[in-house]
């Protein structure tokens, strides 16, 4: 479907801001819903924030307000700008796009490290 490379995790102070970009390198079919999800060791995979290619937005509860998902279609890239950062954010990010039959594809993730 998609090759999807990530870049811009590190380490940041608590209250800090990050700003994370995916861009799909390699394309199969057009790409509908382009989106981050987070995974914190022991604990399962979660969203984070999605935007379609029409730009309608969703996001965790935990994120709203702090975190701003954007898209540039013309450059297959999302882009996921993180504000007021906070420990529990801590997670491996990795961004996934899904095309128009439903199939998804992933990137190996960027890590995000939020000290107190």
């Amino acid at each position: 479907q998609a090759q999807l490379v990530e870049s811009g995790g590190g380490l940041v102070q608590a209250g800090g801001s990050l700003r994370l970009s995916c861009a799909a390198v390699v394309i199969i079919r057009s790409i509908n819903t382009m989106g981050w999800y987070r995974q914190a060791p022991g604990k399962q995979r979660e969203l984070v924030a999605v935007i379609t290619r029409g730009g309608s937005t969703n996001y965790a509860d935990s994120v709203k307000g702090r975190f701003t998902i954007t898209r540039d279609n013309a450059k297959n890239t999302v882009y996921l700008q993180m504000n007021s950062l906070k420990p529990e954010d801590t997670a491996r990010y990795h961004c996934s796009g899904t095309d128009y039959a439903g199939a998804s594809s992933w990137g190996q993730g960027t890590q995000v490290t939020v000290s107190s």
